[in-house]
């Protein structure tokens, strides 16, 4: 990756962090310098929103990054972290502007520099990564079951992610809104990359989602981006973000939310959600970490699973 002629950072990432004092130094580590790959530590910047942590998220776990990372305090701060997204691509300072709308999220280590290489190849690319969730089925199953907090600290230590991060996707499964695989479409990305035009043409999320978690903020994102007229979407191939436990509504096992998320989507679209219908082109290597997965993937893709927005 080359720096910007213009002096900024060609990548801003922008990750959304609440009470998550055991989760986020895990993700902001892997968007470290010293984690990602084939990426210099000023061709990018990670912008880090707090949405009204309690305590606030604590600015010298920053100071310990490899890397150029910024903090943005939101206090007082809404439940949904819509605001806190927005502001948070307002400063960013990058030609191309990811959004982590959970920041309890590991990074594969090619995410960044991939994002980059597929800016190269349109103004008008959407860059996408799947979903993964830590632990042997999704967190909505294993938690009921008793997967906890713990359970996952002795599964990421074991794994030694920190030396190879392709080596989540040996302790993981595909997340729910990525669960046709890597070759159908998804109902939501969470590291969805584009260029700040993009963004500005998207008006960013929608503030009209004021439930917690944002409702289906994020999946009304990528539906309303890839009908974004003209764009091209690249799927980046062997990457991923990794769910870690924290208690959240989604993925808490308990189904809270869902119904009230459904109502808030067709109060404000004036239809259900329905997933997106798109082509995708891919970029990337295949770890053989993924090799699995990727040929599960393809056997299980069909003729057609990828159109024209309908």
């Amino acid at each position: 990756m080359s720096r910007s002629q213009t002096g900024r950072p060609k990548v801003s990432v922008v990750v959304v962090v609440y009470n998550m004092a055991r989760e986020a130094p895990r993700t902001l580590f892997s968007l470290s310098a010293a984690f990602q790959r084939d990426v210099h530590s000023d061709d990018y910047e990670v912008v880090v929103v707090d949405n009204g942590s309690a305590p606030p998220f604590d600015p010298q776990i920053l100071a310990g990054l490899e890397g150029n990372f910024r903090l943005i305090r939101m206090d007082p701060a809404p439940r949904s972290p819509v605001h806190a997204i927005n502001r948070g691509l307002a400063a960013a300072r990058g030609e191309v502007i990811g959004v982590m709308i959970d920041g309890a999220r590991i990074a594969s280590p090619g995410i960044i520099s991939l994002a980059a290489m597929a800016a190269r190849l349109s103004d008008r690319i959407i860059a996408l990564t799947l979903g993964f969730h830590l632990g042997s089925k999704v967190q909505m199953q294993s938690v009921p079951e008793g997967y906890d907090q713990h359970q996952e600290d002795a599964l990421l230590a074991r794994a030694g992610w920190t030396e190879d991060g392709y080596r989540l996707f040996d302790i993981s499964v595909f997340a729910g809104s990525s669960a046709g695989g890597w070759f159908r479409p998804m109902n939501e990305s969470n590291a969805i990359f584009m260029p700040r035009p993009l963004w500005d043409e998207l008006e960013g999320y929608d503030e009209r989602f004021t439930s917690a978690g944002g409702g289906l903020v994020n999946l009304d994102t990528l539906y309303r981006a890839v009908a974004l007229p003209d764009v091209a979407l690249v799927t980046l191939l062997g990457e991923g973000t990794f769910h870690q436990v924290h208690g959240g509504v989604a993925t808490s096992g308990t189904g809270a939310g869902h119904e009230i998320w459904q109502a808030e989507y067709s109060t404000i679209r004036g239809r259900p959600y329905r997933t997106p219908c798109y082509r995708s082109h891919y970029l990337g290597c295949i770890p053989p970490n993924t090799l699995k997965s990727v040929a599960m993937s393809a056997y299980a893709a069909e003729p057609g699973d990828q159109g024209n927005q309908q």
